[in-house]
Formats: C-alpha cells, sequence, structure tokens
C-alpha cells in the first residue's frame, strides 16, 4: 500500500478521505495549519502536521525525512462570499502557497498529485448538466483560484511528467454520528437548515424565489463526501502514466431549494421556518454536474448520495453537535 500525504486533512473532506484510506491500509499524513479544520477530526494513528503548506523550509524537513507516494491537495480557503470582497487572500493561500508546496514537492521527486478542484470553475453554466469541457468562467476568487492551480498542474504534468487528477466537486454534504460538516461560519444549506430544526438557528434565508425553475428556487447537485472520498481513492489506480485529468463529481442530479427543505422537514419532523431574501450575486439558477466522464473511466458511482441517506446522517451529526453544546453550557 502506499503513502499518502493529505493537506488539509483536517478539514470536512480531506479528514473523511483519511478516515476511508486508513481503513483500507494506507499509511496517511496530514498537513493542515488547522486555520479551518479541527485536529480531532484527524483520524486516530494519522500524525498532523500542523504548519502552512506554503512553508517550503518544514515542508521539506517533512519530506527530507519520509517518502510519500502522492499528494492529496484539499488545503484551500473555501468562502466563496469573502473571495469576492477580499480576492487578494484566496490568491495568497490558494495559489501563492500551493505554487510553493508545488515546487517542494518537486525538489524531493513527488510526482502523482491528486487536487480538490470545485464545480466553481465553471462560473454560470450555459448548459446542464455541465460536462468537464464546458466553458471555464468562473464569478468569484474562489472559483478562479482553483482554476489558475488547474492550469499550473497542467503544465507540471507536460514538462515534469507529473500524474494529475483534478475533481470538480459540485456540493459535498452528508456525515454520521461521529463525523460531519463543521465550518465557521456556516455556508452550505444542509447544515444551515438542520441547525434551524435542532435550534441553534432562528431561521433558514432562501436566496431568491424567482429563479427560472421548477419552483423558483435554486437547483444544486449534492454528492455524500463519502462519495468523493471513493473517487480519491480509485484515482489511485489511474496514476502510473504523466498526464492531467480532470473530473467531476456529482450525480446527475438535482434538488431545488425547496426540496431540500422539504426532505429535511420530513427526516427530522420538524418545521423549518425560512426567511426570503434577494438573490445572492453570481448564483446560478441551476448547477447539476454530468459524472459521466469518471463513471465511464474510474467505474465510480454515488452509492451514498441519495437525498435521504444525505440528510438522515447529517441530523445525526448536528444531534450530537447539540449535545456537546449542552455539555459545554452545563459547564
Amino acid at each position: 500500500m502506499g503513502r499518502i500525504l493529505v493537506t488539509g486533512g483536517a478539514g470536512y473532506v480531506g479528514s473523511t478521505c483519511c478516515r476511508q484510506l486508513v481503513d483500507r491500509g494506507f499509511s496517511v499524513e496530514v498537513l493542515d495549519d488547522l486555520s479551518t479544520g479541527h485536529a480531532e477530526a484527524v483520524p486516530d494513528g494519522v500524525k498532523l502536521n500542523r504548519f502552512d503548506l506554503g512553508d517550503r523550509d518544514a515542508l521539506a524537513s517533512l519530506l527530507a525525512g519520509k517518502k510519500f507516494d502522492v499528494v492529496f491537495h484539499f488545503a484551500a480557503k473555501a468562502l466563496i462570499s469573502e473571495s469576492v470582497v477580499n480576492p487578494g487572500a484566496f490568491f495568497d493561500a490558494n495559489v501563492a502557497s500551493s505554487i510553493a508546496m508545488l515546487e517542494t514537492l518537486r525538489k524531493h521527486g513527488i510526482r502523482k498529485f491528486v487536487f480538490s478542484s470545485s464545480a466553481a470553475v465553471y462560473g454560470l453554466p450555459k448548459t446542464v448538466p455541465i460536462e468537464e469541457d464546458h466553458a471555464q468562467e468562473p464569478v468569484n476568487a474562489y472559483g478562479e483560484s482553483k482554476l489558475v492551480l488547474e492550469r499550473i498542474l497542467k503544465w507540471y504534468a507536460f514538462s515534469y511528467g507529473w500524474s494529475v487528477v483534478a475533481f470538480r466537486y459540485f456540493n459535498a454534504c452528508g456525515g454520521e454520528k461521529g463525523w460531519g460538516e463543521r465550518h465557521e461560519p456556516e455556508t452550505h444549506i444542509i447544515p444551515l437548515l438542520l441547525q434551524t430544526a435542532s435550534g441553534r438557528r432562528q431561521c433558514f434565508e432562501i436566496y431568491g424565489t424567482d429563479y427560472p425553475t421548477a419552483d423558483g428556487t435554486c437547483v444544486r447537485d449534492y454528492v455524500h463526501v463519502l462519495d468523493i472520498a471513493e473517487a480519491h481513492i480509485l484515482a489511485l489506480q489511474k496514476m502510473d502514466l504523466p498526464g492531467f485529468h480532470a473530473y467531476n463529481i456529482g450525480t446527475g442530479r438535482s434538488y431545488s431549494v425547496q426540496e431540500i427543505c422539504r426532505a429535511i422537514e420530513e427526516a427530522t419532523q420538524k418545521r423549518i421556518k425560512v426567511r426570503h431574501a434577494p438573490r445572492r450575486l453570481g448564483d446560478p439558477a441551476i448547477l447539476c454536474a454530468s459524472p459521466k466522464k469518471l463513471m465511464a473511466e474510474f467505474g465510480w458511482a454515488p452509492s451514498h448520495s441519495e437525498i435521504n441517506e444525505i440528510v438522515r446522517g447529517a441530523w445525526e451529526w448536528e444531534q450530537e453537535q447539540c449535545k456537546q453544546v449542552l455539555v459545554g453550557q452545563s459547564h
């Protein structure tokens, strides 16, 4: 089994992937500065190296002592609304620091790289479902930073013989009793709705009810984080030859905001208080992936991404979070 370095392995998607790797016998280490990650999310027995991935000296010291076969790169600033008003911080963290990391990896002979990209590279879709050759015109600095790094990685593959897989996620979601989404601030629809159902949040805001969709609310493609992790593990089988390959990770099935609200009310048996708010700048009416390329080349299938399974597990996690809040208040 290979040895894998996971950047951002204390975050939501990264830590989930670490658990799946460990369960399958891989040797894993995490690099995370814990600016948004959580040390307790790192699986037991996995070493956490706490420093910024742009710190060339710290990374060189780590690589000098150990041989890694591949790097999974999850670490990034990811709050889209912040990226619109403060783009410099995103280009610094997601591009400049990543280049420093890439150059350090190259000096230590690492040439296999799996990159967490994003559906945000596409911008406002001209056709749906979105295929990988769709025009890439990001509408926020977060998406732009992911696209810039994709382009850089293409050159590393071409000029240095790297084997690179870039995964463009759609809406990552899901959880279980012992793990799930934990962001500060939280901006994702399912945890926001569940926090409203549990009473941790007063109401849920629906941004725009006048979109050209069946019920007027935005439509999105939701994919379970376990299915995202599975795609990363399958990628390891496709990295023997140099080249750059990009794949969507989605289901090809989308749900409106209103449909997600109803699914959560049904799962929790709670009435969700909602408030209608104006559209947010840059929100497309519909985002839906075509995962056909991933399915055809990797044999991948979204086996955990039925919306009822996603909501059920995420609700278990939210209930655990509520218990921890109550314990904290009692001390």
